[in-house]
Parts: C-alpha cells; sequence; structure tokens
C-alpha cells in the first residue's frame, strides 16, 4: 500500500488517482465510502514513487493507521489479488470483463459470472483447567506460537471443523464449541472465524507436518504471540484478561 510519510506521520494520499502520483494503474476496483469520501485501489504498474511516498504491507500498517482506514486497506488487498487471478474465465478461458454494479467478473463468451473469493477458516483457543493450547506451526517465524485454525471443507459445519482441526493437528477431542468473533484475512482471501472450546478428552500428539510443537500454558507464562493485527491475538487477550487476579 502507497502512504505519505512526514514529520507528522504516515497517512494515505488524497488523490484523483495514481496518475497524481505518476503511477500507472493496471486496475482499479471502488471500495466505497469512508467518512464520506469515495475511495478506490488500483494495482500499480513497477515505477517510481513520488519524494515521501513509500510501500508498506498490511501487518505493518495496522501498527501505523486508522482502524478504520487499516479495514479498508485489507479489503482493497483483497480485491486486488482476486483482480489479478481472475482475469481469465474458469470455464471456458476467455477473457473477463468487469461487472460494473458489483465486484464481479463476466465471461463475454460463456457469461459465466465470478465473485471475489472468500476462503473461510475457523481458529480455536482451547481451554483445559487454567491454561490454553498454543502450537508452533513449521510455517511460522522461530519460536512463535499461536491459536490453531484451519480450513472449513466441503459439506461441514464450523463446529464440525473445529473439531476436526483439533484432532486432527493435536489428537485431543474439545467441547462447549463457542463463537467468538470473524476477521477478514486478506492473505489472500481469508475469513477468520473465531471460537472458544473446552478439553474434553486425550493426550496431546501432533500430527508431525503442519504442527511442531504443541503445549498448555499458563496466561503469565505465555510464548512469542501473534500480534495484534489478528484474531488470534485477540483469542489469547481475552482468554488472559479473563484469568481471576
Amino acid at each position: 500500500m502507497v502512504t505519505m510519510e512526514n514529520e507528522a506521520g504516515m497517512s494515505v494520499p488524497f488523490i484523483t488517482g495514481p496518475a497524481a502520483m505518476g503511477l500507472h494503474a493496471l486496475s482499479e476496483r471502488y471500495l466505497g465510502t469512508l467518512d464520506g469520501r469515495h475511495c478506490y485501489c488500483a494495482e500499480v504498474g513497477e515505477s517510481g514513487l513520488p519524494e515521501g511516498a513509500a510501500l508498506h504491507g498490511l501487518r505493518y500498517l495496522f501498527e501505523h493507521l486508522d482502524k478504520k482506514l487499516h479495514r479498508v486497506a485489507m479489503r482493497a488487498v483483497h480485491l486486488i489479488e482476486w483482480d489479478k487471478n481472475e482475469r481469465f474465465c474458469g470455464r471456458c478461458g476467455h477473457a473477463t470483463n468487469n461487472k460494473m454494479e458489483m465486484n464481479a467478473k463476466e465471461c463475454p463468451r460463456c457469461r459465466h459470472v465470478t465473485f471475489p473469493r472468500i476462503s473461510p477458516a475457523v481458529i480455536v483457543l482451547v481451554e483445559k483447567e487454567g491454561k490454553l493450547l498454543l502450537a508452533r506451526a513449521s510455517r511460522f517465524a522461530e519460536e512463535m506460537y499461536s491459536v490453531l485454525a484451519g480450513f472449513v471443507e466441503p459439506g461441514e459445519t464450523l463446529e464440525e471443523t473445529v473439531r476436526r482441526e483439533i484432532e486432527e493437528e493435536v489428537g485431543i477431542k474439545v467441547w462447549n464449541i463457542r463463537y467468538f468473533g470473524s476477521q477478514p484475512w486478506p492473505f489472500p482471501d481469508s475469513l477468520m472465524i473465531g471460537f472458544t472450546a473446552e478439553y474434553e478428552s486425550g493426550e496431546l500428539k501432533i500430527d508431525g507436518s503442519e504442527i511442531e510443537r504443541a503445549a498448555w500454558f499458563d496466561p503469565e507464562a505465555l510464548p512469542l504471540i501473534p500480534g495484534k493485527i489478528s484474531i488470534a491475538r485477540e483469542l489469547i487477550d481475552w482468554f488472559v484478561e479473563r484469568k481471576p487476579v
């Protein structure tokens, strides 16, 4: 995302379009309004940025942008990625056209219509006797632990996904599954659906594929955990705040 930076801090440029900054737009998408302003996103070519401008990823910007503006940025990243991946019809291979009245693409040859892909995934905080279950996945940064998560499979309810993912990854059964909240997660196109659950039975036994280590942690002795941009951190913070004084 392009931002403007000066001694006063960081901001998003208010411009009529990428050309105003000397940038060439490969594609553009309307994002809706924020505080009465119309918002757009664009994929730009590899050209130099004007003085005072910089490029940053969503994780970095979370600590520097207003929360509402960051949500718009997340929507922008999701739509730009979808736009790049759906330029040709998945049914007949013809180049697609944008539908003007909605975020959708239509094939002019076979009339197949596609919408932005959203991949639902559950993310679960499991508790047992005042401790929470955290695991380290092979893809994580060194020593990072988090709550467990996994994608929903066709034909599953969200609760079934929670039970299956927990049992597949760490070998235990859970119960008392409760909805916590949700978060768009455009890396590249997920919707994270948060739950809490309680330990029911079994011993921890990691799958050895996705999960490298897993253990029960006391809220006062946590390992390195995800940053505040993620619903994973929201779940962990919620659990820690509930601990009796």
